[in-house]
């Protein structure tokens, strides 16, 4: 039996975000409020979270009826400069992780040493045969994963076993 409670979120808002950070970082704090994050970090304005994905990528998590709007807002806002703004909140499925022993259960899945990992940190990694990428949220955890595999991550959460259970 697994310590580890897994519930499936509705959808959240999630815009993705690619381009020279640097070039574009000014438009990002202005249209979201949220600082840009430094590797495998998150910052956060609100309601609103802005996560670290790779060095020109970024993932703003939001409130689902705000992201369409937002997408569009930021590209506005870079105007001419080479970047790339898109809508994926539904391609992606979020699960809320918790439970006494949910960090053992998500190790014996992914490769992330949880102890060490920080409030503000994200990590982009894999769960068994699928990429994910999770972060901490208040005493739980927060993971995303596309779609179109969610069954699979589902059952595998729930399937997810901690030492000696």
């Amino acid at each position: 039996m697994s310590d580890l409670t897994v519930e499936r979120l509705p959808p959240l808002g999630m815009v993705t975000i690619r381009g020279e950070l640097s070039k574009i970082g000014d438009a990002i704090v202005g249209e979201t409020g949220c600082a840009v994050p430094a590797p495998r970090m998150s910052e956060r304005s609100g309601e609103r979270q802005l996560l670290w994905m790779s060095p020109d990528e970024l993932m703003l998590v939001c409130e689902y009826g705000e992201a369409g709007a937002t997408a569009d807002a930021l590209t506005a806002r870079f105007g001419d400069a080479f970047a790339t703004v898109v809508n994926t909140s539904d391609a992606r499925q979020v699960f809320a992780l918790s439970g006494q022993h949910a960090e053992d259960a998500l190790a014996s899945l992914m490769p992330v040493d949880f102890a060490r990992m920080k409030a503000e940190e994200v990590r982009r990694t894999r769960m068994a045969q699928i990429p994910a990428a999770i972060w901490r949220e208040g005493e739980g955890w927060r993971l995303i994963c596309f779609r179109s595999v969610a069954t699979y991550a589902e059952d595998l959460l729930r399937g997810a076993k901690t030492v000696g259970g």
